[in-house]
């Protein structure tokens, strides 16, 4: 069956709807002091330290940061340096063997002239012994004819030649064969 409100049901009704819609102001009070306490405590007890550490840790990237930047310029610098160092030892080791290419080819060229003043000397010295062993075979020659000569006259004088006999008859002899 239907049930008929009345005006003051319907006024309990609109009452505990209100209620229900705006709260206790004492419970709202109570509550809004505990929220407000408990963000205090937690700003207190939570946020700084947080904070402190969040700030800690963005110091220490910072400076991470910082020192590997720093590691990289100087990376670079020794870069730079080890490959100035490398162009230096490349000229310092090309000078070196430019040097020692121009002492070989120095040395090579005293070498060679020794080796011609020594063919020289040696040429000199075999011509040198050449006319000595000439002018002994010469004399050898000469000494032999003058030999031959002097056992010819006696064969045919038939007797024993003196010594300025001898010689006239050597030189006689000697100057038909220059003839």
């Amino acid at each position: 069956m239907p049930t008929i409100y009345s005006f003051f049901d319907l006024a309990d009704e609109i009452s505990s709807i209100g209620e229900k819609l705006i709260p206790n102001w004492f419970a709202f009070l109570v509550q809004l002091i505990s929220l407000i306490l408990l963000l205090v405590i937690i700003f207190i007890f939570a946020y700084k330290p947080v904070k402190k550490l969040l700030n800690a840790r963005a110091e220490y990237i910072e400076k991470e940061v910082k020192d590997a930047e720093e590691d990289k310029r100087v990376a670079r610098e020794n870069a730079v340096k080890s490959e100035q160092m490398i162009v230096d030892s490349k000229k310092t080791a090309s000078e070196i063997i430019e040097s020692a290419n121009q002492r070989a080819i120095k040395e090579a060229e005293e070498i060679k002239e020794e080796t011609r003043n020594e063919i020289s000397r040696m040429k000199k010295a075999a011509e040198v012994e050449i006319e000595e062993a000439k002018a002994q075979s010469l004399k050898d020659i000469h000494d032999e004819m003058v030999d031959v000569a002097l056992c010819a006259s006696e064969e045919i004088l038939g007797r024993e030649v003196d010594k300025s006999d001898n010689e006239k008859l050597a030189r006689n002899f000697i100057n038909s064969l220059d003839k």
